[in-house]
Formats: C-alpha cells, structure tokens, sequence
C-alpha cells in the first residue's frame, strides 16, 4: 500500500480528519488535527479525487495525542474506538467542531451550544459505559469486531468501552461461528446475552419457554425514578447515564406543554416521564417489539396512546392538537417528508433528540423553510471515544 507524508488539517464526521496531498482530499483516521504524520492509504487509486488512509507513523505528535485506550481499535483494526488516542477533552473540542462546521454548512447559522461530559465519565476516563455490546462470532467462535470498511471479522481481547460484566460476558465464551451476539446489562445488575435473537445461557441457546428475554432498567431524574422492562435484544441508550441525561434534556424542553407526541419513541424512555408528570402522551413507534415494550412500561398510564406504526403515516392519519412534540429519529434524521407532516399538526415546540450532527443540521435548515425557528441546542458526549455526539435541540413555531 502507498505511504505518504501528511499535515493534518480539521477533523470532519465520521472520525477522521481532512488532509490534502497533490490536490488530493484524504480523510485520515487515527491522527490529530495539526499533527504531521506518515499515512497508509486503505482507498483510492490514481484516478480519485478522493483517498481514505490511516495514519501509521506519527512524525509531529499534537499535545492532545494520548496513548490508545483501545489498541485493538488502531490503524488496521475494528470500528468503533477511532478517537481512543484523543484526550477527553480534545474529544468533545473534536466533536463540537464538527457540530459547528455541520450548522454552517448545511443549516447556514452557527451552532451556539457546547459538548458536556456524561456524569461519570471524567472519573473513568471514558471508559466502562456501555452497557450493550453487539458482536459477531468469528470462525473460532469467539466475539470479534469487523475491521473498519472491511469484512474480516478480528476476534476481541478486550472491550474497555464496556462495563466489567458486559466485557466478561462477552470474552469469557464460545459462540456459533458468524453469529450475531448482544450482551446488554440492566439497572439491577443482571447481564442477559442474545445470539441471532434467542436467549443464550450456559454455552447455548436457552430453549425453554420461560428463558428471560428481558431486562430492567431503571432512571432517575431531580429524584423521580421510572422502572421500564426492555428487550435484551432491543434498543436501549448503550451509555449508563444517558437514559438519565435525555430524559432530563426532554423533560425541560417541553414546557408546560399538555399534550405531546413521542415519535421513534422506542420502549417508551421518554413516553414515561412525560404521562407520570400528567401529560397526555401519545407514542408512535415502528418496530413493534418496542412498541410492545412501550405498551408494558405505560399499562398504568392511561393517559398515554401506544401506536405502534410508522410516524409519518400515523401524523398523515391525524393524532388530534398537539402542544409539542418530541422526535428522537434514526441516525439518517427524520428528513423532508416527516418534517412536513410533522409540521402540518401545528405543534409550536419540537424537541429533538439526535444522534448524527450533519442529520440535525440538515434537519434544521428544513425546520427553518417550515416555520420553525431552532431556539437552544446543547450536545451531549455519551459515546466517548468514538466521533458519535448525542445534541438535543429545541424549534418553536413563528
């Protein structure tokens, strides 16, 4: 493979950094901003005008530079620790310039919040937060990562980013070469492993009609605690404390708003808090394993409507006057067409959980076209060591 010698410039989305070389963009990972540093390129032939490489050799280290917390997530190595060489702090600087340079770009205004620490994580230096972990089983059985834009699958020997009994878990067996592995642990300590789906137990699938699928998780905000019962194998905030922190970032947003939607709602981390404190809720939620989930964790609400369906049919169908309205959207953001339908209840206030700061920026400037002015955002680090970034915004209607 070619080596080339690189200054390195700004960081961009997706955990990289743009240098450029002979005209040349290339998007180098595993380096810092202003460092100079010999690359590996892993794309591009001759002929693009774009190369992605891997900084191999660092010629001029920045001061931010630290030792890997996660090697194995390296030039060469798996996905999902590239900033793991980045300082904590340099991590939220990287992430809030990317969340500045994605508004300007693509939402034509500037982007006025911060990035803060998840409690906890300075302690622990960023690490041990996750509390579920997907995998897949290599030939051998044991858990592994894919190679960043490859299909080999390298076998683990650590997960740092996981909590000690997730990593245990995880590490300390053999599962069916090429399958799909989750490990996810609850509030009450209880660690449930899933391979493709079914329960797993004592080396194998676990059969019985009555082998738990579930597990409990449990918030707590201003000392208010919710209990929820999620699937092992469904989607729930993989970090700690993020339940925790969203639900407060939401629950402050929505004002004295009587009747909310909750759309992407999931098993119902937001649809809860909101009916305890005497809202009307209504939860619009696809998959329906969530919405089940959602149906289980607000049986004693009956101020809450569980619909389990796609959000922008469900709006198009009419959901009745709403006061506001709180979406969390996949990582792709909620897009043209639902932001018109979720523009044509009326909704004066929009809270807006995201998790890809381009996604959001984009999202901003079609709020803006539809009336709808972006009043405070704020972003959340809940992904140390990786370039995700969780920011929770809020929109009112002119």
């Amino acid at each position: 493979m070619t080596e080339i010698e690189l200054t390195v410039g700004a960081p961009a989305h997706g955990g990289h950094c743009v240098a450029r070389h002979e005209g040349r963009v290339v998007f180098v990972r595993h380096a810092l901003p202003g460092e100079r540093v010999l690359a590996r390129v892993t794309e591009g032939g001759d002929d693009a005008r774009m190369w992605r490489a891997d900084a191999v050799e660092i010629l001029e280290a920045s001061p931010d530079r630290v030792p890997s917390a996660w090697p194995e997530a390296g030039a060469g190595g798996i996905g999902g620790g590239e900033l793991a060489h980045v300082a904590l702090p340099a991590q939220r600087e990287w992430k809030l310039a990317v969340l500045r340079e994605a508004f300007e770009r693509f939402a034509g205004r500037a982007f006025d919040g911060a990035v803060a620490p998840a409690p906890g994580d300075e302690a622990a230096g960023g690490l041990r937060y996750r509390t579920r972990v997907t995998a897949t089983a290599d030939a051998e059985g044991r858990a592994g990562m894919h190679r960043h834009r490859g299909d080999g699958v390298a076998a683990l020997t650590s997960m740092p980013l996981a909590v000690a009994e997730v990593e245990e878990a995880l590490l300390g067996q053999r599962f069916p070469a090429g399958a799909r592995i989750g490990v996810a642990q609850g509030s009450d300590g209880t660690v449930r492993v899933t391979v493709n789906g079914d329960p797993w137990r004592a080396g194998r699938v676990d059969a019985r009609p009555n082998a738990p699928r579930t597990l409990r998780e449990s918030v707590t905000v201003r000392e208010r605690t919710w209990e929820y019962k999620v699937d092992a194998d469904g989607f729930w905030q993989v970090h700690r404390a993020a339940p925790a922190v969203l639900v407060g970032e939401v629950l402050g947003r929505v004002g004295d708003a009587a009747r909310v939607a909750d759309l992407y709602a999931g098993a119902g981390l937001f649809t809860l808090p909101l009916a305890d404190s005497g809202r009307e809720v209504v939860s619009v939620e696809a998959h329906r394993g969530a919405s089940r989930a959602a149906r289980r964790n607000l049986h004693h609400h009956p101020s809450a409507s569980i619909v389990p369906g796609d959000v922008r049919r469900t709006l198009a169908g009419g959901i009745g006057h709403l006061d506001a309205i709180v979406l969390d959207p996949p990582r792709s953001g909620a897009g043209r067409a639902t932001l018109d339908a979720v523009a044509a209840t009326g909704a004066p206030r929009l809270v807006y959980v995201a998790c890809d700061p381009v996604a959001l920026a984009r999202d901003t400037a079609l709020l803006d076209e539809r009336g709808y002015d972006l009043v405070d955002a704020e972003a959340h680090d809940l992904f140390p060591m990786t370039h995700h970034v969780e920011t929770v915004a809020t929109f009112t209607s002119r």
